[in-house]
């Protein structure tokens, strides 16, 4: 088969999250079981100019955007044997950053357009298109209206996955015709409680809605999780479907990974105490083998912070340490800052985006705090367990789908149920227990890097959705 992935971003060209590295890695996963993928993003700004190096221009067209006719330049590239091919707009995409502009809405309006345009042009017609989160919901929609008839685009078929449902594109009815270019009689495709609502119009027309683990596809039908969506996703069940993320096993990897201090695997795990060591050095942090607690996230409400906050300095005064690393809100990066100046022999807070740093606190930690809100996937986890690192999170979404809890035998972290600090605090207690007893918390640690993280089973269930898509024409 052959399958077009859509998205914003993807690793190793721009990556402002976890979006990018489903897009980069997925679609190699899919290819290597014997399938023709293909992924397009934007050419943004920052894209380096060692990879701009590797592009080949294939062709310049122009784009509607509603009554507008814009420039669209199309580039191509091989990376790791995935050809990628990149939208050029000078005027939406060369810019300091992926997102957040005021125009933003025009910007991946134009992109949604070009890609459908790009495929009269580049000797590639997929049986699937697979569009991600709200900057590509309007690909199924625009298909659906203009496209589906067209020669040449007959029997395409539309997968969209839900990365998280919060992110909706939702827009002032002025933008159908001034910037989409949606006739009236399309309108209701769009309009959601007064409002164009483009991941509304990508469920409405997508022939498959996936999400990134099972349990974000049930949850999302609660009012709760949903944020409003729940009502038309109810309606739409019948081609709703939750498949779990992956992660990259090859750049995650403690046998092989040059940013850690020492290398490890399962089978001999020696190379792990080497990491911490270098990473409490590395951060400041006083020496001794007192549990080291990881935390690399953003600093937003729905990542759980508050509970953190709350018992925070109880989890110092039980000697552990933290290694801290993210950026976000404002009022927690300063409580970071403080708690840094409070107990710097205890606490390291590095604020920003350093993966580098990331890999060497995945390694040198005991444990990796992640009490989401709200968490549709998750790879942090996923990470954290490849390093051997025990993951504490909160029963949702991905994180219920990948941790189990070490009360039972075959735990592989440390899970706790509701939005409440002592309820996390409990775990962390229970973690820190079984981290003094040396032969239960080997055996976890040994069974936590056992699991398979890796997208070939993910790759298979997609694949398995794009045949059902097909054989049903």
């Amino acid at each position: 088969m052959k399958i077009l992935f859509a998205a914003s971003e993807a690793v190793p060209f721009a990556a402002s999250g976890g979006l990018a590295d489903v897009t980069g890695s997925l679609p190699k996963a899919i290819a290597a079981k014997g399938h023709d993928c293909r992924i397009v993003i934007p050419l943004y700004k920052s894209i380096s100019p060692e990879l701009r190096a590797k592009m080949e221009f294939v062709k310049n067209i122009t784009v509607d955007v509603s009554w507008r006719k814009q420039y669209c330049g199309i580039f191509k590239a091989e990376f790791d044997g995935i050809t990628y091919y990149f939208i050029d707009n000078e005027y939406y995409f060369s810019r300091d950053g992926l997102y957040g502009f005021y125009d933003d809405c025009e910007r991946f309006v134009f992109f949604d357009r070009a890609v459908l345009e790009m495929l009269k042009f580049i000797g590639y017609t997929p049986d699937i298109i697979h569009c991600n989160d709200w900057q590509t919901a309007l690909i199924p929609v625009y298909y659906s209206v203009y496209y589906k008839y067209q020669q040449g685009y007959d029997g395409i078929k539309n997968v969209f996955t839900i990365h998280n449902i919060e992110y909706q594109g939702k827009y002032g009815k002025e933008v159908l015709s001034e910037l989409m270019g949606i006739p009236m009689y399309n309108a209701n495709l769009l309009d959601y409680d007064g409002y164009v609502n483009m991941l509304k119009g990508a469920i409405e027309t997508s022939d498959k809605i996936t999400t990134v683990s099972p349990s974000y596809a049930w949850e999302i039908l609660d009012p709760w999780y949903a944020h409003g969506l729940d009502r038309i996703l109810v309606t739409k069940q019948y081609k709703l479907r939750g498949i779990m993320n992956g992660i990259d096993t090859d750049r995650y990897d403690p046998e092989k990974d040059p940013e850690i201090a020492g290398h490890y695997s399962a089978a001999d795990i020696s190379g792990k105490a080497e990491c911490k060591r270098a990473l409490l050095e590395e951060l400041g942090l006083a020496p001794g083998d007192e549990p080291v607690i990881g935390i690399v996230t953003r600093f937003v409400k729905h990542k759980g912070i508050d509970l953190i906050r709350c018992v925070f300095e109880e989890m110092v005064h039980m000697g552990i340490k933290f290694a801290v690393l993210g950026s976000g809100e404002k009022i927690y990066e300063d409580f970071f800052r403080e708690m840094g100046a409070r107990y710097p022999d205890k606490v390291s807070v590095s604020l920003g985006f350093i993966p580098e740093l990331s890999h060497r606190i995945y390694a040198g930690s005991d444990m990796f705090l992640m009490p989401s809100q709200s968490e549709p996937c998750g790879l942090a986890q996923m990470i954290s367990m490849r390093y051997g690192t025990a993951p504490i999170v909160r029963e949702t979404g991905g994180l219920r789908d990948s941790v189990r809890d070490n009360g039972g035998e075959n735990g592989n972290g440390f899970t706790f149920k509701t939005i409440n600090a002592n309820d996390m605090l409990d775990a962390v207690k229970r973690a820190v227990r079984d981290y003094n007893d040396k032969p239960t918390w080997e055996a976890l640690i040994k069974r936590a890097m056992s699991c398979d993280f890796s997208w070939s089973s993910s790759a298979d269930t997609y694949i398995e959705v794009y045949k059902e898509l097909k054989d049903n024409e």
